[in-house]
Parts: structure tokens; C-alpha cells; sequence
């Protein structure tokens, strides 16, 4: 069964934080293709920072919005400004701060959800999601009244802990919607791995309910939790991420639905190369600006993503970079090495190690910051190398975003990306210059030494390539791209929702 509507929603819905929104927002071309103007996405009215992403569109939906209005619900309707501009629906929260009590009451009693230890972003998250679940169910009922198809096969679909409360909501009041909820990364897991345990040496020894009591992680742990069990299907990511649902959640996943990328987002052949050389410009002239005496040959990389020093392997990056500057490299001499760390709000005092330099770029890049004024994907196009040797990374956008744009990345196999990447037959023979790609490196619990070294190698390696030999490499990244398109990945959403269906079938 196809759905006829979909409903998804998460608080990154025209409100980019990390990689959530780089999951829907790429998504939502393929999705608006192939269910034109029945997918309709859900997220928090945010005023001035949802409008950067947000075209209000007061004629859409106009009729239910009045029915929304005498229901008490304040929502505006849109279009989202990202490829297939689907219909968005931003929710106004903040009259349920009143009723704040009473719900948790009632999904403690209905759910289980234990809300009592509550701080933090949970209240804001929580009421947001309620007031989603609302939301839906009033755009379902309306949507039901004024078709002639009576039976409306829709799916509700939930993106992390922070929306689990619509899901509670949906399922109470909407038996007959069918929902799935994904978990991108669990609370826990996250929180284990960024308080320096060892996630993956004692990984069967965790309980997820006893380490939520000892990292103070209780009522975020508990709706993550719930909100796997009562879904009718419920998803993950990656492989790894799912044998960490099973052990940390107690539910197994139904299916994994791993990330894909809209190749819209890269520049055509014809735009390329005038593209590249544009990004080349900007980064060499803020390397000059920071005191780098660096040229056009130099070897750019990156690290970026969200300000996680040990999750992200910022450390490592930093560490690697040091590394390098003391290895007295003949090829690094001579070419020069500018390592960007573009991770928000991350500023440290701009280094010079001798042939390497790093320069920090602590803002979101979203095209009007005061470094560069260009986006990251128009500044990513520009790389020689980028670099993520991550510790905890339940898929890792990054670095497929990296090989989309053409640009050979390093990575861990701890990341879901890196194994998906190391079963591809894309990425298995180097090129003539000794390189994959995507080049994986083994992380454990103990070996970060080793993997500093690694990543040093990586960078040396790149450095001694010729011209024929780099443009063989950044081929050979951008033909493995093509295979982890939402083309391709897409389908798994499809296997997701038709378990749904098949489940809420069962329960009828």
C-alpha cells in the first residue's frame, strides 16, 4: 500500500542545525516527485530563523488553516526553499507551556514516559511535538472531509526524541494513521561516547535505562524509548546504529534507512570548474588574511559538523595537523597544507605549524557570515581533502556530502557512511597514485594514536599526487556518490512505510 499523505516532522524542518536538516531537505525533491503536493512537512515556528528557509503562502491550505484557527492551533503554511519545494507547516508551541504539567501526566499514564527529571531543551522539544501531533491530526481530519477518496492511507513520521510527543499524540487520538519514527542517533549512545566511556569495548554491558539514571539523560532516554516501542515501524540509519537500538533501546529496527543525497545540490559540468576555482579564490584569500603564505597549489582539507570534540574526532583532526607540521614532509613543505576547521562556535587562536596552517571558522556557513559570505556546500566544491575520523557517527553526512561535491574524504569505521563505503565495489582498488576515495581507517576504544597517524599519512598522500593522479581520484569519489543517491535509498523509506500499514492492519 502507497501512502496517499505523508506527514513528517522534526525540529530541523526549515530550521538547519546539523545533519538532520541535510537529511530532509535533500530528501524532499525525490519525495515531492513522486507524491506531488501530498507530502507535507512539519516544524517549529521559529519566526525570523525558520523565514530564512520559509516562504509563508497564505492561499495554501487557506480554508483549513481558518478551521486550524478556531481550533486554537497557530500554524502558518509555506513552501520550504530547498529543492522540490515541498508544502512546510511551522507550529506555534508556546500556548501549551501552560498545559505543560497535565501532559506529561497524561503521557506518563498512556506511554510510560518518565518526564519528572526533565531540563534543558526537553520542555521546548516536548510541547513542540504535541503541538505537532495536534496539528496533524487536524490537517488529517480535514484532508479526510474533503476528499472522495474516504480512505486516506497517511503516514505520520517522526524524526528523534525531540518529536516522540506528536507520535504519543497521534497514536492516542489517530488510530488509523500508521507511523514510523527514526532515531538518527540514540540519546545515550551519544551520551556514553561524548563523556569519554568506551562505547564499543564494553558495548554489551550497557543498559540503556541504567546509564540514562547515571548520565542524568532519564526523560529524553525515556520518550527516545517509547517512542521506538509504539511506533509501527521503527528506523535507523545504519548498521551500526541499529545493533545500538537493539542494546540501548531494547527494539530491534525494522528497517534501515540509510541517507541518501540530491545530486541537484552539485554544480553541472559546465559550472564546475568556474565553481571550484571561485571556492579556491575565497579560501586562499582568508589563509593569506589569517597569515598563511600559502599559493594556489596548496592543499586544502576540512573537518566540519557540530562542536563534538572527541565524537566528531575534532581532536584527532588537530592532533593529525600537528603531526604533519613535525614530519617534515618533502611534499607538505612544498605544497603547503591550510586545514580548515569549520565547526560553529568552535574558535581557537589561528595556528601556524610551519607548512601547516589552521584556520578556524566558527560560524554556521549559510552564505552571510563574515569569513567568506558563501554557503559550505560552495565552499566544500573547493577542497582537496576533507577529514572526519569519527568516534561516534551513526551515518556521517560529511563525508558523503564531500565525495558528491568530487572531493576524496577520510573516515572511520565507526561512522555508518564509512561501511557503507568499504562494501562498495567503487571503492575498493586505489588509483594509480595509491588512493581510494574514501578512505576508511580502523577506530577502537584505544587506538586513537594510531588513527592521528593515519590521518597524517592520508593528508602526505594526497600532497604527493600529480595533476593526473588527483583528477583520477576526485572521478573516481564523484562515480561512488552516484550510488548513494535518495534514487537509490529512497526505496527503503517505501519498505518503511508499508510496514507501517501492515502493522496498524494487525492492530485494526
Amino acid at each position: 500500500m502507497k501512502p496517499k499523505y505523508i506527514f513528517e516532522t522534526s525540529w530541523e524542518v526549515c530550521n538547519r542545525v546539523g545533519g538532520i536538516y541535510t537529511v530532509l531537505s535533500s530528501r524532499a525533491n525525490i519525495m515531492s516527485s513522486r507524491y506531488p503536493d501530498r507530502v507535507f512537512f512539519f516544524g517549529p515556528d521559529l519566526k525570523e530563523q525558520s523565514d530564512i528557509f520559509f516562504s509563508e503562502q497564505k492561499t495554501l491550505l487557506a480554508p483549513w488553516r481558518r478551521q486550524a484557527a478556531k481550533q486554537g492551533l497557530r500554524v502558518r503554511v509555506g513552501r520550504w526553499q530547498v529543492p522540490g519545494k515541498p508544502m512546510a507547516v511551522l507550529v506555534d508551541f508556546s500556548s501549551l507551556w501552560e498545559q505543560k504539567d497535565a501532559i506529561y501526566a497524561h503521557v506518563w499514564e498512556l506511554f510510560g514516559v518518565r518526564s519528572h527529571a526533565a531540563y534543558g531543551d526537553y520542555d521546548e522539544s516536548s510541547l513542540f511535538g504535541y503541538a505537532v501531533g495536534q496539528a496533524m491530526e487536524s490537517l488529517y481530519s480535514w484532508l479526510c472531509r474533503n476528499s472522495e477518496d474516504a480512505s486516506n492511507p497517511t503516514i505520520c513520521h517522526f524524526n528523534e526524541w525531540q518529536t516522540a510527543f506528536g507520535l504519543f499524540y497521534i497514536r492516542e487520538h489517530c488510530t488509523d494513521i500508521a507511523t514510523v519514527f527514526t532515531t538518527h542517533a540514540t540519546g545515550i549512545g551519544r551520551s556514553i561516547a561524548g563523556n569519554g566511556k568506551p562505547l564499543y569495548d564494553y558495548f554489551s554491558g550497557y543498559h540503556g535505562d541504567q546509564m540514562a539514571d547515571e548520565l542524568g539523560m532519564v526523560s529524553k532516554h525515556s520518550a527516545e524509548k517509547q517512542a521506538a516501542y509504539f511506533a509501527h515501524c521503527f528506523t535507523t540509519v545504519s548498521e551500526i546504529t541499529a545493533r545500538e537500538c537493539e542494546q540501548l533501546l531494547e527494539r530491534r529496527i525494522d528497517v534501515v534507512t540509510e541517507n541518501g543525497f540530491e545530486p541537484d545540490l552539485v554544480p553541472q559540468p559546465r559550472q564546475f570548474a568556474a565553481r571550484r576555482h571561485e571556492a579556491r579564490q575565497a579560501l586562499l584569500r582568508v589563509a593569506q588574511q589569517a597569515g598563511a603564505h600559502v599559493t594556489d597549489d596548496a592543499v586544502f582539507c576540512c573537518i566540519s559538523g557540530r562542536q563534538e570534540w572527541k565524537n566528531k574526532g575534532i581532536d584527532v583532526f588537530l592532533a593529525a595537523m600537528q603531526h604533519l607540521a613535525d614530519s617534515n614532509c618533502p611534499s607538505i613543505k612544498e605544497r603547503q597544507v591550510v586545514a580548515f576547521v569549520m565547526i560553529p562556535y568552535l574558535s581557537l587562536p589561528v595556528r601556524h605549524l610551519g607548512a601547516v596552517t589552521v584556520v578556524f571558522c566558527p560560524f554556521y556557513l549559510n552564505g552571510d557570515d563574515p569569513m567568506f559570505a558563501k554557503t559550505y556546500y560552495d565552499l566544500l566544491i573547493g577542497m582537496d581533502m576533507t577529514i572526519f575520523p569519527s568516534y561516534y557517527e551513526p551515518w556521517g553526512y560529511t563525508p558523503h556530502e564531500s565525495i558528491a561535491f568530487h572531493v576524496p574524504t577520510v573516515t572511520t569505521d565507526l561512522a555508518g557512511f564509512g561501511l557503507w563505503a568499504a562494501t562498495r565495489r567503487e571503492n575498493e582498488a586505489a588509483t594509480s597514485g595509491g588512493m581510494k576515495p574514501v578512505s576508511i581507517i580502523h577506530r577502537t576504544d584505544s587506538n586513537e594514536q594510531a588513527v592521528v597517524q593515519e590521518v597524517a599519512n592520508s593528508v602526505e598522500q594526497l600532497s604527493a599526487l600529480n595533476i593526473f593522479e588527483t583528477e583520477q581520484l576526485r572521478e573516481r569519489a564523484a562515480q561512488l556518490a552516484q550510488n548513494a543517491t535518495w534514487k537509490q535509498f529512497f526505496c527503503k523509506y517505501e519498505l518503511a512505510y508499508e510496514k507501517a500499514f501492515h502493522a496498524v492492519s494487525q492492530n485494526n
